[in-house]
């Protein structure tokens, strides 16, 4: 079955995630979709500093939205943060340094930011990674699930309240469409039992973790719109860095940056983002979880979670 996932997976890709691909969709796309103005309303962009996650932070604040740029490494927030300044003239963005593997740190982040009396309109869980050899946090989480999964699951419910203050709110949470070989797998979280160890199919199952994750918040917390998306296959730093090979062989075909963040924003600023469901598995690939499997996963995320919360 992995086999048959992958090979229909990358036929798929193929035709739908390179820049032909976009190319192709972009025939169908409604410009005044994004004929805002959001000048009174929040964003906060994790992994803001380069990327997708940068695309996204420039388009938004030219269309005149607060950024809140959430990187890891203060040095290149910085200088992705002045970049953006200078690029759209917009004095609206702030730089606030967070490792995003670091769940007792994130709590701290969105306590504080609760407090500020800040507002929050978007959160877009963007930052990611991919660990290709199997690495234990100073917490003693693996890396690739520490930050892929329940640092996004831990900012996002702790951001809900926050968000539900406002009008209109959204999470939306880059995914990947490598998720589609994938079933969801709540017996090895953190990959223990994984032999030899696969980076690749980590992330895999941390991004089908994602869209598992965005489901259920959407019925959690009806009062704020979900969507997970994938950007297809793009040319950014972490592309380059952590999949070489990959890169290599498809750097002709790969999307820009900017095409990559043109479905989150979309989904950050257009209204008729709010009602677009699209297939999150592959035709008879068996993917599918239950509803139990589905409620495991937050109930073992919010059990681990836990551990580090004040």
């Amino acid at each position: 079955m992995s086999i048959y996932r992958s090979g229909v997976w990358f036929v798929k890709g193929l035709r739908e995630y390179t820049k032909s691909g976009f190319q192709s969709a972009s025939k169908n796309f409604n410009n005044a979709d994004l004929e805002v103005n959001v000048n009174d309303r929040a964003f906060m962009i994790t992994g803001a500093n380069s990327g997708i996650g940068k695309c996204a932070a420039i388009t938004i604040a030219q269309k005149g939205g607060i950024v809140h740029m959430v990187c890891r490494d203060v040095t290149r927030g910085e200088e992705a943060r002045q970049e953006i300044i200078t690029q759209t003239g917009n004095q609206d963005v702030h730089l606030h340094q967070l490792d995003m593997s670091k769940p007792r740190d994130i709590f701290k982040f969105a306590k504080s930011f609760r407090e500020s009396g800040k507002v929050l309109d978007v959160l877009i869980n963007n930052a990611g990674c991919m660990v290709n050899t199997r690495e234990v946090t100073e917490d003693g989480l693996e890396k690739n699930f520490a930050t892929n999964t329940l640092g996004t699951h831990v900012l996002t419910t702790e951001l809900i309240p926050l968000l539900s203050e406002r009008e209109k709110p959204r999470v939306i949470t880059v995914s990947s469409g490598g998720m589609l070989t994938q079933k969801l797998d709540t017996n090895d979280l953190q990959f223990e039992k994984m032999q030899p160890f696969d980076g690749t199919m980590a992330y895999a199952q941390n991004k089908r973790q994602q869209v598992v994750m965005t489901a259920e918040y959407a019925k959690q917390y009806p009062k704020v719109h979900f969507s997970s998306m994938h950007p297809g296959w793009a040319d950014t730093p972490a592309v380059r860095s952590a999949m070489p090979s990959f890169y290599e062989k498809m750097k002709t075909r790969l999307r820009s940056a900017d095409e990559g963040a043109d479905t989150v924003v979309w989904l950050a600023l257009s209204d008729a983002a709010l009602s677009h469901p699209i297939a999150t598995h592959l035709p008879l690939a068996w993917s599918k979880s239950t509803p139990q499997e589905c409620a495991q996963l937050m109930t073992q995320l919010d059990q681990i979670a836990n551990r580090f919360k004040e």
